[in-house]
Parts: C-alpha cells; structure tokens; sequence
C-alpha cells in the first residue's frame, strides 16, 4: 500500500513538472534560436541512445585507418557534410547554428565518446526532429564508414587539411563567378564587379 501511494506521488510530481515546462515552452516560444535546455538536450541524447539498436551500436569499422580511406574521408566530408557541419566540424556555419538545436561540435566528447556503430548508424538513419537526414539511401557503405574515420580525426585536424577541403566544398553560382572575376582579375584583367563599385564616387 505504501509503495503504491509512493509511486502515485511520483507521478503526480512529474506530471506536474512536465506541465510546467510545458507551459514555460508555449510562453517563450518554438523559435529556433532558442538552445535546447538542459533537460530537454539530456532526454534528446537519451532517446537517441535508445534507438540505436545494440548490435548496431557494437559494429566496428570494417575501413582501415589508412591515409587513402582518410583522404577519402575528408573529401566526402567537405563535399558533403560540411554546409552544416563546418570542414573544422565545429558546426559554426550559417546553416549549422540556425538549426534546432544547433549543430554539435563534432571534436567534443558528446561525439567523440560515440562507438563507430553509432556515429556510422547516425549518419545512415539521420536523427528526428534535427536536421540531421539519413543519407542510407545515396552513400555507399564504405563511404559512410570512411566518413566515421574522418569524424574520429577531426580533433587533429591541421591548418593544411582544412584549407585543402575549403576547394571540394561546395559552391553557388554566385561564388563561382566571384572567384573567376578574382582569378581574371589577378592575372591582369579588370578589378571585379564589387571592387569597381566601392570605388566609384
């Protein structure tokens, strides 16, 4: 009877709780500007533990640690993962700190601490409610796993790798012909649009 009355009284202060952060959310808002609270970040990392199956979290990397499957890494990374997660893979990007929540930083232990299972299943079956996608469907499987290699490197990541990538990633049209007018430009042609205007009177 008593441990009942006890397992009552728990619930009724979790549902109460659980009211008031829900109430707190309705009046602050769902603006993604907002970082998600402590609470809400420990539950998120919780689920996402949960839903990884076990097996899949024990799977080692099948991809040698060479430096051919880490170049192919790092490239894949720049080409493909890097609007969002930066080549640096602090997330500090345009796209990566206006999502919600924010784009981790990948050289931090909250990834790092990661099995290769669960980074590779990660990236395969994306994560709800973030805007992380699954690319199962458009990576090969090696590929993803040569992606697991370069995400366990990116702490020692050096100034040259990460000025290597700066080349593979990708470009608007607008880029492009801004850095074809700097390249004419250099090689003695006319200064480029932006440079004309600003020193027009």
């Amino acid at each position: 009877m008593r441990a009942t009355k006890i397992v009552i009284v728990f619930l009724l202060v979790l549902a109460i709780l659980a009211g008031l952060y829900g109430i707190r959310l309705i009046h602050r808002g769902f603006s993604a500007k907002d970082r998600p609270s402590t609470l809400e970040t420990t539950l998120a990392r919780m689920a996402r533990h949960l839903a990884i199956p076990p097996g899949a979290r024990k799977a080692t990397n099948p991809v040698p640690p060479s430096p051919e499957d880490l170049t192919q890494g790092r490239e894949h990374f720049a080409d493909h993962c890097a609007s969002c997660h930066a080549n640096s893979g602090s997330g500090q990007t345009e796209i990566g700190q206006n999502l919600y929540p924010k784009v981790p930083d990948m050289r931090l232990p909250e990834t790092q601490d990661l099995t290769d299972g669960e980074i590779f299943y990660i990236i395969r079956n994306g994560v709800r409610l973030t805007g992380m996608p699954a690319w199962e469907g458009s990576h090969r499987s090696d590929d993803t796993w040569r992606l697991v290699l370069f995400i366990r490197h990116l702490p020692q990541l050096t100034a040259e790798e990460e000025s290597e990538m700066e080349r593979l990633n990708p470009k608007s049209d607008a880029d492009r012909d801004e850095e074809l007018q700097e390249e004419k430009f250099l090689n003695g042609g006319p200064p480029p649009d932006g440079s004309q205007k600003k020193h027009q009177p």
